[in-house]
């Protein structure tokens, strides 16, 4: 469990072929502090430390994965999104994120707004349902808040910290982006799809 609040940012050092899936290797300063096994959300994606070094750590991603989110498309020099997992304990500064991926969108415009930045993003028909405008919906891993809600596009805020802080610096027109809706909206729209929602 995550909570969408981004720890650093990494940069893909190699990519290559594994057992029918790929191998990513990312570089990055919290790879001295993760052990093998370790989860790490990977731009919004949950990834198992399967190798690691005093820079560097490896993942291997499925075939599914690669084909439902935007890691499929990832080539040497980009960077990514960072967070490790939830401690007990800890403060709850974002909201509930799985590292579950339910699809990915389309950055439409980036929009400066003074210091801010507003960043417009379309996304798949199936999704629309899960979103609501002040809802909660994680993009590239990142908690952002719905600020606008369109029949196929949201609108997020971006802060400046956020901004300088993860990959959303280098959001362009036509970026593909990996979206995980709100948990707490699919499991109340599904028990309303199986008629088990009690007043």
């Amino acid at each position: 469990m995550f909570t969408g609040l981004i720890e650093a940012t990494g940069t893909v050092r190699a990519r290559g072929p594994v057992a029918g899936g790929q191998r990513l290797t990312i570089e990055t300063p919290l790879a001295a502090e993760l052990a093998l096994g370790d989860s790490v959300a990977t731009s919004g994606v949950c990834l198992t430390v399967v190798a690691r070094d005093a820079t560097t750590w490896s993942a291997d991603v499925s075939p599914e994965t690669l084909r439902v989110t935007a890691l499929g498309g990832l080539a040497e020099g980009d960077e990514v999104n960072l967070e490790r997992p939830l401690a007990i304990g800890s403060r709850l500064g974002g909201h509930f994120v799985q590292g579950h991926v339910d699809g990915t969108g389309r950055v439409d415009a980036v929009l400066p707004e003074g210091e801010f930045y507003r960043v417009r993003i379309s996304f798949p028909p199936q999704l629309a349902a899960y979103f609501i405008e002040k809802g909660s919906v994680a993009v590239d891993g990142i908690s952002l808040t719905v600020a606008a809600l369109a029949a196929s596009t949201f609108d997020v805020q971006i802060i400046p910290h956020t901004w300088t802080a993860t990959t959303l610096r280098h959001a362009q027109p036509g970026a593909i982006v990996n979206l995980e809706c709100d948990m707490v909206g699919k499991y109340v729209l599904r028990s309303l799809s199986l008629g088990t929602a009690r007043s």
